[in-house]
């Protein structure tokens, strides 16, 4: 077998790990930058060269043969083994370098992660960000991330995560829809609010709150909330709070700023809202047996400058409302 042969061999067997990964050939190409068609095509050919099946294919989903799972199984160990050896080989440089494959929430990366980037790449010259901004949980390794920045109460499983900044979350309406509709003296009186549920999946959203004074201290309540409005991004919700169409939850770093900061009152100001956003803001990547300096550089300047950007923009808040 020549180089070149060797080299195709390898290479389509790198893509039927990822298409193991993905399960989905739109997915995998735009991983590897190939299109769909190729993708398929050397595929097959691979199919062609052993002699035997190695993919299911159908309009709903993809999936191995047994023979294409063991293949896949068998080479994505190699190839992680690769892929360390030349991370630790490119830390071994003065400088970090390389690609960084970024995902975060869409409110949180507009509003502060998008200009702690501008300065960190202007310190490393050397290092290479691609930033997909998402309010979905994506898999990281299935499609290629290198880290995700997540609101969260912890970490899933197999996966490392560096703890950022801490969070809160806030229960606020409009100086205009309060006095229309009068203030919420309990959580139970949110059953006959308009509310502006954040749109998430699993039916009907609920709220949970914990007194934190008063004759009703330590209490916790669930209130089923509902609303005409709902949303799964914090800005628009924002939106909505400032138009007076509801109560709703903000974390705060989707809290408004300048003239908007004195719109919004606080509800409910003796209970806290538990475990909705999540009360810490992380990094998380799964496990493995070396992280990247590149990854880790931009891990280390962003838990050195986000606490202090973060608090800055709650200062700021503070300042208007009062």
């Amino acid at each position: 077998m020549s180089m070149d042969e060797l080299a195709d061999e390898v290479a389509d067997i790198f893509l039927l790990t990822v298409l193991a990964q993905t399960r989905s050939f739109t997915q995998a190409a735009r991983r590897l930058g190939l299109s769909k068609a190729s993708v398929s095509g050397r595929i097959g050919a691979l199919e062609r060269r052993v002699g035997t099946p190695l993919v299911r294919r159908s309009t709903r989903a993809v999936s191995l043969t047994q023979a294409g799972q063991a293949l896949a199984d068998g080479a994505a160990t190699g190839f992680a083994a690769v892929q360390d050896s030349l991370s630790r080989v490119r830390d071994l440089a003065d400088q970090p370098r390389g690609l960084v494959k970024l995902t975060a929430p869409v409110a949180f990366g507009r509003q502060h992660l998008a200009p702690l980037l501008t300065r960190f790449l202007m310190e490393h010259p050397d290092i290479n960000i691609e930033l997909d901004l998402s309010d979905r949980f994506v898999n990281l390794e299935s499609e290629g991330f290198d880290l995700a920045i997540r609101h969260a109460g912890e970490a899933p499983p197999a996966y490392v995560a560096w703890p950022l900044a801490r969070t809160a979350t806030h229960l606020l309406a409009s100086s205009r829809y309060l006095g229309r509709h009068g203030t919420p003296a309990q959580p139970e009186d949110l059953l006959t609010h308009a509310c502006l549920p954040y749109l998430r999946s699993g039916g009907a959203a609920t709220w949970t709150f914990q007194c934190e004074r008063g004759p009703r201290k330590g209490e916790r309540v669930n209130v089923p909330v509902r609303g005409r409005f709902k949303a799964n991004n914090s800005e628009v919700l924002r939106g909505a709070l400032l138009g007076g169409l509801g109560i709703g939850l903000l974390p705060d770093f989707s809290l408004p700023t300048g003239r908007d900061a004195r719109t919004l009152r606080p509800v409910l100001p003796d209970w806290s809202v538990q475990g909705f956003f999540g009360e810490t803001i992380h990094a998380m990547r799964p496990w493995s047996a070396s992280v990247p300096q590149a990854v880790r550089s931009l891990v280390d300047f962003l838990r050195e400058q986000l606490p202090v950007q973060l608090e800055d923009g709650r200062s700021d808040t503070r300042q208007q409302q009062n």
